[in-house]
């Protein structure tokens, strides 16, 4: 299978009945301080994911994000929720309305920390099997803005389309992501 040029690897699925969990681990030249930021605050996440009001950075804390984005109808997810896991510079883990669990753990890919950071991203959410490949194309797409957003290239939603995400959904269908594990 021809897969897309993206400088994001290809998330994997695994699924009970409707329940899937969705993984992803990435590579950045970046510190791990660098990468926490723009996981972990509400001035990182609008550059790439969504915006965080409220966000409160402790476990037990309220958190909605609201995706800058929309659906195929035009609708832009808000997504009310709490932290549930939080270790400063190392976990954030989101729990929230129609995405379920989010997790980022990051590490440091050496030992000086000056090596970049390796991420370890999962998504534990619950739908058919076609919104576990609508999420795996959004989460691609939304790492794929994270890329930029490192570089120093936030994304511009002004220039927010579909056309991207169309592409690498019907890639991960292509894969037989519907059907079972990637």
């Amino acid at each position: 299978m021809d897969r897309l040029e993206s400088p994001v690897p290809y998330g994997t699925a695994v699924s009970a009945d409707d329940t899937h969990t969705l993984r992803y681990e990435l590579s950045f030249p970046q510190p791990v301080e660098r990468v926490w930021e723009a996981v972990a605050t509400q001035e990182g996440l609008p550059g790439w994911l969504a915006a965080a009001e409220p966000f409160v950075r402790r476990e037990g804390g309220s958190i909605t994000l609201r995706w800058q984005n929309t659906d195929e109808q035009g609708v832009a997810t808000v997504a009310p929720g709490q932290v549930t896991g939080w270790g400063p510079t190392r976990l954030a883990e989101y729990t929230v309305d129609v995405h379920g669990r989010i997790r980022f753990d990051l590490q440091s890919r050496g030992g000086s920390g000056a090596d970049g950071t390796r991420l370890r991203f999962t998504n534990e959410c619950t739908g058919p099997p076609a919104f576990r490949l609508d999420c795996l194309a959004g989460w691609h797409q939304h790492f794929e803005f994270l890329v930029d957003a490192l570089d120093g290239r936030p994304k511009d939603w002004s220039t927010w389309n579909l056309e991207r995400w169309r592409e690498l959904r019907a890639d991960y269908e292509a894969a037989g992501v519907s059907a079972g594990a990637a």
